[in-house]
């Protein structure tokens, strides 16, 4: 199929161009460049605008993060940018703009599908946002990107609300300290057939949660579950809040000793 005209692009995205050959070779993907070279034997692709355009997304969104979540540190923050500017995300958004039915393809590209193509779509997006900074500044940049923005924190921080307790604070913790989560039956009671077991779940070794439960994968999720009230991270389900109860140190003393132990562990590493 062919490219649409990019004055449909502009009508459609309320986005106007000044530089309408700026816009165009946002469009441009390197398979077209080599199938249509212009007069002087080459063609611009949006490569550069791409990698341009990454720069100033990331920007973009770390601004936001910064000021929407104050207490936040920079692991977490890193976490909720990848998961903001990660692949799929901006692939979606390049759907939800139509991008693919604007790009400039080689012939070999276009029929295997590269209008759908998830890394094809995200590089456009981003060659979309260097050319928009180009052309109209970060002000026009930061109007387009940060209802968008708003929009995706909901989906990204909605998702994280049906992963497990286990799963978030395994994703918290390999962003925060570079360590996974390890669990431990330090207990169990009761006869064979009614058993009850207590976990614990550590970070480089300090203690974080502890929870009792049926069965051992029901009590490592109910610590997970309590690690991440402890850490006063997103709140767990109420199934997962049952019976994880356990006396722990204040959010603040566990935090730091979560940051000595992540010091120790790189000096014992140097």
């Amino acid at each position: 199929m062919g490219a649409l005209p990019l004055s449909q692009f502009e009508a459609e995205s309320g986005l106007r161009f000044d530089d309408k050959d700026l816009l165009r070779t946002a469009f441009v993907h390197s398979s077209y460049g080599n199938e249509a070279p212009d007069a002087d034997g080459e063609i611009s692709d949006n490569e550069r605008l791409e990698f341009l355009g990454d720069a100033v997304l990331e920007f973009v969104v770390s601004e936001y993060l910064y000021e929407r979540f104050p207490e936040l540190k920079e692991g977490q923050l890193t976490a909720l940018r990848a998961a903001l500017v990660r692949r799929e995300a901006l692939a979606r958004l390049a759907r939800q703009w139509r991008l693919g039915e604007y790009l400039l393809l080689g012939r070999g590209e276009d029929e295997s599908g590269g209008r759908r193509r998830p890394a094809t779509l995200c590089a456009t997006f981003e060659a979309v946002i260097g050319a928009l900074y180009l052309d109209q500044g970060l002000e026009v940049v930061r109007a387009t990107l940060l209802p968008i923005i708003a929009q995706q924190l909901e989906l990204v921080q909605r998702d994280a609300l049906h992963m497990d307790a286990k799963s978030r604070l395994q994703e918290w913790s390999q962003s925060a300290f570079g360590a996974a989560p390890r669990y431990r039956v330090v207990d169990s009671s009761g006869p064979d057939h009614a058993k009850e077991f207590k976990t614990e779940v550590t970070i480089l070794g300090v203690r974080c949660g502890v929870g009792y439960g049926r069965s051992k994968q029901q009590a490592s999720t109910l610590a997970a579950a309590q690690a991440l009230v402890n850490l006063a991270l997103s709140a767990p389900a109420d199934d997962e809040l049952e019976g994880a109860a356990e006396d722990m140190p204040p959010r603040d003393e566990l935090l730091a000793k979560l940051e000595d132990a992540a010091q120790f562990e790189a000096r014992s590493t140097n």
